[in-house]
């Protein structure tokens, strides 16, 4: 099982030598991976009709995760880079499916993408997406991005999109890893039919997420496709004092194949330093290191 860490740009306070750091950390302590999220815009959650129900706002900082990626990819040496998750369909396909081959050819074939639909309505207002459709048109991105990935020229007619005749290039060495994260029936079924891979944030706790990755790698199977490589990540909110090392051996045994450890809302703030000192007694516990 592969081991990770989040990158915990939330309370980084958007400082631009903090990323550096701690993803050299991250990679010189032993870790597989390093795990970012992705919000382009912060909105404000006070006199909202319906009411904001996401736990981030304006206060909240965020880098882009393309650009963020690709610094990290030339500061880095064999650290994966993931998303967990960027908003896909909050976002222009062709260009993502771009951006996505770049990093994934500059940093040497170490992208891992993850994507979900969102839940922020104020934010697809700004990127003038529509929020009611987000989840038909990742359905629609998914396929037309491994096309672009894999096809010199795209001819594509969708319900969303229309790609007359035209491919980017370069394309990349490979088809990038997309792996899918949410909550429920809608997300669980649509990783099943489309994605390498489902990414649980640890509200329900690693006994649930075992049962449902379980049921996932099921469906995968009726739906013809292999279950055999569909990975499941699993994003702990718990740590040292509590049951981090239980959650890691309890999703280990439970067939996760990835397991990211969190300094979130433990008192670190800004302190990038308090952070790594952290992760350092992480990998330790853990036996990353």
């Amino acid at each position: 099982m592969q081991i990770g860490v989040l990158y915990p740009q939330m309370q980084a306070g958007g400082d631009p030598s903090h990323a550096a750091r701690f993803a050299k950390a991250v990679e010189d302590l032993g870790f597989d991976y390093l795990l970012i999220t992705d919000h382009p815009l912060g909105a404000a959650h006070v006199d909202r009709d319906p009411p904001l129900e996401g736990d981030t706002d304006e206060n909240n900082t965020f880098h882009d995760p393309f650009v963020l990626m690709g610094y990290l990819a030339g500061v880095t040496e064999r650290l994966e880079l993931s998303t967990g998750v960027l908003v896909l369909p909050q976002r222009q396909t062709a260009l993502v499916a771009r951006q996505a081959a770049d990093v994934d050819l500059f940093s040497g074939e170490r992208l891992r993408l993850g994507v979900g639909v969102g839940w922020n309505y104020v934010e697809f207002e700004g990127l003038n997406e529509n929020f009611k459709t987000r989840g038909a048109r990742q359905e629609e991105q998914i396929e037309l991005m491994r096309r672009l990935w894999s096809e010199p020229v795209v001819d594509f007619t969708g319900r969303f999109h229309r790609i007359d005749r035209a491919g980017i290039n370069p394309r990349p060495k490979r088809s990038i890893p997309i792996w899918s994260g949410g909550f429920g029936e809608r997300a669980w079924d649509r990783a099943a039919r489309l994605s390498d891979g489902f990414i649980f944030w640890g509200y329900g706790g690693v006994d649930e997420a075992v049962k449902t990755i379980a049921d996932i790698r099921e469906r995968v199977t009726s739906y013809g496709r292999s279950a055999a490589d569909f990975g499941g990540e699993y994003t702990s909110l718990s740590n040292l004092s509590d049951n981090l090392v239980a959650e890691c051996n309890g999703w280990r045994e439970g067939g996760g194949t990835h397991f990211a450890v969190c300094t979130l809302d433990f008192g670190f703030d800004t302190d990038i330093d308090a952070h790594i000192d952290y992760i350092t007694k992480v990998a330790k516990e853990l036996g990353v290191s």
